[in-house]
């Protein structure tokens, strides 16, 4: 089975498995920055696999089919998994987090089961909001909270990730993202997960 994993896209996306880790483990740790910048690592692998496979030449379709799948496992992880576990720790596993964690769950996993059978539209568009927007916008969420009060802060966070749960899974299209949108998505990960992490270390 390893073997698959010297495929460069394959072995990207087991990197990005490995961020998705070291946030999982940092963030029931209770240190929720330093969680969100291995999380923005995920965000980069996530984005970056999918560019190696397309110029990956003469790529074996075993390889692919591989990659396919445990690129799916690790939208799960990153997308859902990882923003839940955060929300319960920012809000001391309060019933509004578990309500907001069970949803995000269950949109993910029906979101992914959608899109694993029938792709995008026939226009090339997402049907709901792609999973890989949760961990960037938790980020900014983060990179606010200090001008937040805790309370205020955690409620609105809740309420902001109720709704994006309900995106995912409801028929509004989404364009792909484009090579501006990459870029911009990746020079934000960099820079937001070297402010959150140097904000964790110091606390």
């Amino acid at each position: 089975m390893l073997r698959y994993l010297i495929d460069p896209a394959n072995a990207i996306t087991t990197s990005g498995l490995l961020f998705s880790a070291i946030s999982l483990f940092m963030a029931v740790s209770d240190r929720l920055e330093i969680a969100m910048a291995a999380a923005l690592w995920a965000v980069l692998a996530d984005h970056l696999d999918g560019i190696v496979a397309s110029r990956t030449r003469n790529r074996r379709p075993d390889f692919a089919k591989i990659g396919k799948s445990l690129d799916g496992f690790g939208d799960i992880i990153y997308g859902a998994v990882l923003p839940a576990v955060v929300i319960i720790q920012l809000s001391d596993k309060s019933v509004l987090s578990f309500s907001t964690a069970t949803a995000l769950l269950l949109a993910g996993a029906i979101r992914l089961s959608y899109f694993a059978n029938f792709g995008r539209s026939e226009d090339g568009r997402f049907l709901g909001v792609p999973l890989s927007y949760d961990v960037p916008l938790l980020a900014l969420a983060f990179l606010v909270k200090p001008l937040l009060p805790p309370e205020l802060f955690q409620t609105m966070t809740n309420i902001g990730f109720l709704l994006l749960a309900g995106a995912h899974v409801a028929s509004i299209r989404v364009p792909p993202p484009n090579g501006a949108m990459y870029a911009a998505i990746s020079i934000f990960a960099i820079s937001a997960s070297s402010f959150l992490l140097m904000r964790g270390l110091s606390a």
